[in-house]
């Protein structure tokens, strides 16, 4: 009887540590697709600041997360939303230039993501919008005759820390991502 409970126990404990073992990509690499868009170096903006039309233009934030604007100098784009980055120049321009601003921001060109690996052509490709892991090997020229089609490596970048994983080839990408296809063994 003591040994059945050993025994169970330990299967019981083997489960548990199984659970705990295995790393779950969707801890990092879920998204919310009501999240709002973050911006970040690489992001090409089109901002309209209404009346002014020396002001309206496309701009790029540089490497340094920031955009420069005409009166107002930089201004810190990199994590903030197109919103809260149009209110953020809208209280700069009523800081002495213009009574009443009104700023509109829309994405003009995502970052691109990377793929590396069993493709070929890997390389930096442009976003393409609702893109998933597949799509972007397609982008990329397909798999080579060695790749393993099942799933890929995905690296990003989330509150500054890169996080690597393994995902689903059906996995949603992100504007900056990096995408390893691994080679498949025999």
């Amino acid at each position: 009887m003591l040994r059945g409970l050993v025994s169970a126990g330990l299967i019981i404990l083997s489960l548990a540590l199984g659970a705990c073992a295995t790393t779950s990509y969707s801890a990092y690499f879920d998204t919310n697709p009501d999240a709002p868009y973050t911006l970040a170096s690489g992001d090409r903006l089109r901002i309209i600041v209404f009346g002014q039309d020396s002001l309206s233009n496309s701009y790029a934030v540089d490497g340094s997360g920031h955009i420069s604007m005409p009166l107002i100098g930089s201004v810190v784009a990199e994590g903030d939303t197109t919103a809260s980055l149009a209110r953020k120049i809208e209280a700069r321009l009523r800081a002495g230039y213009i009574r009443d601003p009104r700023v509109s921001i829309e994405v003009e060109a995502f970052r691109p993501f990377f793929i590396l690996g069993e493709v070929t052509t890997p390389g930096q490709y442009p976003y393409v919008n609702g893109m998933t892991a597949q799509t972007a090997v397609a982008i990329a020229g397909g798999f080579t005759p060695r790749a393993y089609k099942d799933s890929v490596d995905l690296t990003r970048t989330i509150d500054g820390h890169p996080y690597t994983g393994a995902v689903p080839i059906l996995q949603q990408v992100k504007p900056g991502d990096t995408i390893v296809v691994r080679e498949r063994y025999f």
